[in-house]
């Protein structure tokens, strides 16, 4: 099971666990937990999403300043990249398998300190992307 937080394109988001992403696939499901009990998963389509972040905690480190910057002592595995979502915010980090033309791509974070393990980006969901 990997935690997510399933951020739409819209804004909506949704936090939980899943076990049957693919990026191959058009649709996955999300187990959101509440404290009035389990829930019904979230039936999600992935063409609806922005990114879809694999996380370490759903919380976060709150006194944690996010870099969108390499760490300089260390040389980043993959190939940087800068990624320009449409709601402006702005990704930075490296992937190994962004192509043109293909629906989506994994991105490890510039940030090692991140609470984000990797992220799903839709391309669709993106103004500008770019190799640095």
């Amino acid at each position: 099971m990997n935690k997510v937080v399933a951020r739409y394109a819209d804004g909506r988001m949704v936090k939980g666990v899943t076990a049957d992403f693919f990026p191959g696939k058009d649709l996955f499901h999300v187990s959101v937990s509440s404290a009035l009990g389990d829930e019904e998963p979230v039936e999600i389509h992935t063409k609806d999403l922005k990114a879809l972040f694999f996380v370490k905690d759903y919380v976060g480190d709150s006194k944690h300043d996010e870099r969108n910057e390499f760490d300089p002592s260390g040389r980043p595995a993959g190939r940087p990249i800068r990624v320009a979502f449409k709601d402006g915010e702005v990704l930075l980090g490296t992937t190994t398998g962004y192509q043109r033309g293909r629906p989506g791509f994994f991105i490890l974070p510039a940030d090692t300190a991140s609470n984000i393990e990797r992220c799903y980006v839709v391309t669709a969901a993106t103004k500008d992307i770019s190799f640095i």
